[in-house]
C-alpha cells in the first residue's frame, strides 16, 4: 500500500495586525488552563482536599514558570551541542523554537516544592496532582509539534507514513502523533482511572507511575524518531539517542519514589481534613 499523507499545515493560527499566533503557542496556553483546572478538579472533587482558588492561581503560576524557563534551558543544555554558549543572546530567542520535555520536568521538579511551601501544601501531593494532569499538555504540545513539521521519525514503509516538507519529501514515522498518543492520551487515562481510587494512593505514587510510563514511553518512541540534526545519534551506535539517555533516569527515579512511596505510606492531604487542609 502506498503512501499518501501529505503535512501541509501551517504553523499559524492567524495573525492580527502585526501579531502572529502559532498553534504552538496556543497548545501551551491551553494545556496550562486545562492542567490547572484538573488538578483542582481531582482534589476537590475526588481525593476531597480543600484547596483554594489562591493555591491553584500560585501553583498556576509556578508551573508557567518552571515549564517555559525549564524547557528552555533544557534545550539549551540538552540540545544545543555549544550553540548557545557562543551565541548567549540566542537563548531569549523563544520565537525561534527550541524546547525541551526533560527541561520542563526539570522547572517543575524545582517549581512544584517552592509552590508547595508557599500554599503549605505537602510537595508529593501536588506533585501527583500535577503529573495526573500533566499528559493533557503533553498531548497537546505534541499535536502542535506535528502541525509545525518538526520532530518527524525515522523514514518508513508503512501505510501511516507522513511527508512532510521539512522531511525532504520522505515519508516518515509520525512520532509526533506516537507521542499525542502514548505519552499524552494512554497516559493521562492511566492516571485518571487510578485517581478514582477511594482512598487515593499514597503520596509519590502517582508521580512515580508518571516517570515510569513516560519514559518507557519516550525510549520507545526514539527508536523510530529521528534525532536533532545537531546530535544526531550518540556514542556512535546508530540508535542511542539523547531523549533515550534523558529517559532512563525517568524510569529508574520512578521506580525509587514508587518504592519509597510504598514504604512510607503517607496518606495524601484531605483524608483526614479535620487535621490537615489545603485552604489559604
Amino acid at each position: 500500500m502506498l503512501n499518501e499523507i501529505y503535512q501541509s499545515l501551517s504553523p499559524v493560527a492567524f495573525t492580527i495586525g502585526p501579531f502572529t499566533v502559532h498553534w504552538y503557542g496556543i497548545a501551551y496556553i491551553v494545556s496550562f488552563i486545562l492542567c490547572t483546572f484538573m488538578v483542582y478538579w481531582v482534589a476537590r472533587k475526588r481525593w476531597k482536599i480543600n484547596i483554594s482558588t489562591d493555591v491553584i492561581f500560585t501553583v498556576l503560576i509556578a508551573g508557567m514558570l518552571g515549564v517555559i524557563i525549564g524547557a528552555r534551558l533544557g534545550y539549551v543544555l540538552f540540545y544545543g551541542n555549544g550553540y548557545y554558549f557562543q551565541h548567549p543572546l540566542e537563548i531569549f530567542a523563544l520565537s525561534e523554537g527550541g524546547m525541551s520535555f526533560h527541561g520542563r520536568l526539570i522547572g517543575l521538579i524545582v517549581a512544584i516544592p517552592i509552590a508547595a511551601r508557599f500554599c503549605h501544601v505537602p510537595a508529593l501531593t501536588l506533585g501527583d496532582l500535577v503529573c495526573i494532569a500533566a499528559p493533557i499538555g503533553l498531548g497537546l504540545v505534541r499535536i502542535a509539534n506535528f502541525i509545525n513539521g518538526e520532530l518527524w521519525g525515522a523514514p518508513t514503509s508503512l501505510p501511516w507514513g507522513v511527508a512532510f516538507a521539512s522531511g525532504g519529501g520522505v515519508y516518515r514515522h509520525p512520532t509526533q502523533l506516537y507521542e499525542a498518543l502514548l505519552e499524552g492520551l494512554v497516559l493521562f487515562c492511566l492516571l485518571w482511572a487510578l485517581s478514582k481510587r477511594r482512598p487515593p494512593f499514597s503520596r509519590g505514587i502517582y508521580t512515580g507511575i508518571f516517570l515510569i510510563a513516560y519514559g518507557a514511553f519516550r525510549i520507545a518512541i526514539e527508536f523510530v524518531r529521528q534525532p536533532d540534526v545537531q546530535l544526531g545519534y550518540l556514542f556512535g551506535t546508530g540508535w542511542v539517542t539523547m531523549g533515550m539517555m534523558l529517559s532512563l533516569p525517568m524510569v529508574i527515579g520512578g521506580l525509587a519514589v514508587l518504592l519509597i512511596s510504598r514504604w512510607r505510606g503517607l496518606p495524601q492531604t484531605g483524608q483526614n481534613e479535620e487535621q490537615e487542609s489545603l485552604s489559604v
